[in-house]
């Protein structure tokens, strides 16, 4: 199972620097898990006392704002590493995982994972560059809210989802619902742009998601600042 996760593995995982006789020594304590669609596996506020390693399904990662709205961060699949904030700071949990089907995954005790840091450089190493990922990536997501229009925004994320997802065709597989979450749109302003982005031929869309038909176009929205 070990080379099987390690090719699942995003190229910027922690543990993609790993040898497989060095993964099969990090999960000899893991334990595996499942969850059903709507689970929450990590939950925003809880102890972080574990590393998450999704090995089956896809799950969102959101937060909870005070008065109860949902802001989907990003949308996770096999390989995804969750929950090393907490586990490096010993705060709480910064965001919930939430099952959106069937998932299976590992968990790692804190104990096992510091073992692993103190010992391998690379490790650590990588991690703090997936830590100054994030940061920018979240610097990117203000800097959109701030200075796009909605249309501009929406054809960003297209943009992004599709290369994190790498699937053929430049597939997105979320509903309008989901993207409404993630790109901070409401649904009825999304549905109105697909449908005209579709109209155009730049976009395809069905009950399984959109697709980019036309990405110099949408490159081109995504770039508008009006």
């Amino acid at each position: 199972m070990n080379q099987t996760l390690l090719d699942k593995l995003p190229g910027e995982s922690l543990l993609k620097v790993l040898e497989p006789v060095e993964l099969t020594e990090l999960l000899s304590q893991a334990r595996e898990a499942k969850a059903k669609k709507g689970d929450a596996v990590i939950r925003q506020g809880d102890n972080g006392d574990a590393l998450l390693i999704l090995l089956e399904g896809q799950a969102r990662v959101t937060v909870y704002t005070a008065n109860g709205r949902e802001i989907v961060l990003e949308y996770v699949g096999p390989g995804t590493v969750l929950g090393e904030i907490a586990l490096l700071d010993g705060g709480v949990r910064t965001a919930s995982v939430i099952a959106m089907g069937p998932l299976k995954y590992l968990i790692l005790p804190r104990s096992v994972f510091e073992h692993v840091i103190a010992s391998n450089h690379r490790i650590a190493l990588r991690l703090m560059k997936e830590l100054a990922t994030r940061l920018r990536r979240a610097n990117q997501t203000i800097e959109t809210d701030r200075a796009y229009a909605a249309a501009s925004r929406l054809a960003r994320f297209l943009l992004r989802l599709a290369y994190e997802n790498g699937e053929a065709g430049d597939a997105i597989r979320l509903s309008q619902t989901e993207l409404s979450m993630f790109a901070g749109i409401s649904r009825e302003n999304i549905n109105r742009q697909l449908s005209l982005w579709q109209q155009d031929g730049i976009v395809a869309v069905s009950h399984g998601g959109v697709t980019i038909m036309d990405r110099e176009a949408l490159e081109e929205v995504a770039d508008a600042m009006e």
